[in-house]
């Protein structure tokens, strides 16, 4: 495994370290800074083969005066990694590089959330399951307030076995939380913002999950059975119970560290995580166990970030991120040796086409078409009818419109109904509902022509199997959905008739990515690790690990890692 072998290496570098001082070589050179970097803000690594000699309190200082001494203004500082964050104009920056304690300067890089509402991609996403509904194909399904990933994890099971991870802690690292949400049931252990540069996202239970991403993260966690916010605020097809999270006994922490558009810089989340860890009693806390859940991450390698996951690896916290969404290499932190990587399969246990694959991924978790929390009256629930049908798999354009229009329907026009060109012009969709093909032109050319025609309401059909969501760059004040391409040619052949296009507030909200497969597995992490509180993180991941569920090539693959994540048989071998 990555992680025993290198905890091995680093704890022997440190011994060899700490035996004498290392020769001293120039700081490592930087190439031009890199778009994911924030722009000014560095990382600083000071040499760590003195350490024996020196306090901690002259450590501190002996590095805090480096900065200075170099122009520098410190942000963040890492007494135990040897380690800052710091902002340095081009002069103070070489000045500090020049520096013989200073081992490299890094960039300060962004890291994003690694999840995106179901349907609102052009990107081909594997699944048998949608937000409004089970397909014929899929082999998990929900089933009352359990979820498909509930389902795929056994948590009714566990349940019915008390293994519900009392006494364990599980602190996200994310966007923040609302946690008025009545499935959270104001039991929310602690909370603290990172995010520095944005005002008013200090309180829980005031407005600070902006982009609704930790929100939604917490619910796969934590959602108490129950405690749903009832029919009109969850999505079609839902129980009126809402949903319930893997792990309804956990201790719950929320470091924000995303902020309003969901990404977060290195040193912010360092810091968040180094407050999760903080949560042990090792290290003064109140907690004898914690989980920390990254659904986050970037493409470039911090030397820094190492660092901090080696020392909160150290400290007895088991750390669990997403591998990413980009169909590629496994990103950071997940690709570190002291963290545990993330994919996503879908309710057929297939691989979604987005996880990022490598060595790196240890285990996958259900991240495709996942129903969860978002902030009060911020999801979307979608509804259309026309020609006397109620439509199935029915989406909500992100950046629609609130509300619901009944009229006639109208064909958009133009070549294969597809109304391209901007701005085309039909006369005939004024005080109407436009029913458009999807095809060459964009979903925002289309709504922009339909809207400044008059449309009250847009409905987009498919050109292909499969449901439409769609993403908009502007927002509209008409409702606009997208159907299936069977619903919209057969509706097509019924025109002028009349229907109905909705889009009301929901509470609830699917998304897919990597980002929901990480709180399915740092979950049930937790419920083994309350069932089990003997075991040391590395004797728990180990466990994890041997009682996945093997998927795809036969042992550990680049693919799923050692497979889906089985908390009930890590705890009763069944």
């Amino acid at each position: 495994m990555k992680h025993t072998r290198s905890i091995l290496a680093a704890t022997l570098a440190l011994s060899l370290a700490a035996c004498g001082q290392p020769t001293v070589t120039p700081a490592t050179p930087e190439t031009s800074a890199p778009t994911d970097a924030v722009t000014g803000a560095y990382l600083v690594g000071f040499r760590q083969g003195n350490l024996s000699t020196q306090s901690v309190t002259e450590q501190a200082a002996v590095q805090a005066q480096a900065i200075a001494a170099a122009g520098g203004i410190m942000t963040s500082q890492w007494v135990d990694i040897s380690a800052a964050a710091v902002k340095l104009d081009a002069a103070a920056l070489a000045r500090l590089k020049a520096n013989p304690s200073v081992e490299y300067v890094e960039p300060d890089y962004v890291r994003t959330a690694q999840g995106f509402r179901s349907g609102v991609t052009d990107r081909k996403v594997s699944s048998g399951l949608s937000a409004q509904g089970l397909t014929t194909q899929a082999l998990y399904a929900p089933s009352g307030e359990f979820t498909w990933g509930d389902n795929a994890l056994r948590v009714q099971n566990l349940r019915a076995g008390g293994y519900t991870g009392t006494g364990v802690a599980v602190c996200v690292g994310d966007t923040g939380i609302d946690g008025n949400h009545p499935e959270f049931a104001r039991k929310l252990k602690g909370f603290k913002n990172f995010v520095t540069t944005e005002a008013n996202r200090n309180d829980p239970y005031a407005l600070n999950d902006v982009s609704h991403h930790g929100t939604h993260v917490s619910g796969t966690i934590f959602a108490q059975l129950g405690a749903g916010t009832g029919a009109s605020g969850t999505l079609s097809g839902m129980d009126a119970g809402g949903v319930v999270g893997v792990a309804t006994g956990v201790n719950l922490y929320m470091a924000r560290v995303l902020g309003n558009t969901g990404s977060g810089s290195s040193s912010g989340i360092i810091n968040g995580v180094n407050w999760c860890a903080a949560q042990l009693k090792s290290q003064g806390g109140t907690e004898d166990k914690v989980v920390i859940s990254l659904s986050l991450g970037g493409g470039s390698k911090s030397r820094t970030e190492q660092r901090a996951y080696t020392s909160v690896w150290q400290k007895g916290a088991l750390t669990i991120a997403a591998t990413g969404n980009d169909g590629a290499a496994v990103s950071y932190p997940a690709a570190y040796t002291e963290v545990v990587g993330i994919g996503a399969v879908d309710s057929n246990l297939a691989k979604a086409d987005f996880s990022n694959f490598g060595t790196q991924v240890d285990l996958v978790g259900p991240g495709v078409d996942v129903i969860s929390t978002v902030p009060l009256g911020q999801g979307t629930r979608a509804s259309a009818s026309g020609g006397g049908v109620t439509f199935t798999d029915v989406q909500a354009a992100d950046l629609t419109g609130k509300g619901s229009f009944t009229g006639t329907i109208v064909a958009a026009g133009g070549t294969n109904n597809e109304l391209c060109g901007v701005g085309t012009r039909n006369a005939a969709l004024a005080g109407n509902i436009a029913l458009i093909s999807r095809g060459t032109c964009s979903f925002e050319e289309k709504t922009a022509n339909a809207v400044a025609s008059g449309a009250r309401g847009v409905m987009i059909y498919n050109n292909a199997a499969g449901a439409l969501g769609m993403t908009l760059t502007n927002a509209y004040t008409v409702p606009v959905v997208g159907i299936l391409q069977a619903d919209g040619q057969a509706l097509l052949t019924k025109l002028p008739t009349t229907g109905t296009a909705a889009v009301t507030s929901a509470d609830y909200e699917s998304y897919n990515g990597t980002s929901m497969a990480t709180p399915h597995v740092s979950a049930a992490a937790a419920v083994v690790w309350a069932a089990k509180p003997t075991l040391t993180n590395a004797q728990l991941l180990s466990l994890l690990t041997s009682t996945a569920k093997d998927l795809g090539t036969a042992g550990k693959d680049n693919n799923f890692g050692y497979g889906l994540v089985d908390p009930l048989k890590a705890i009763t071998g069944q």
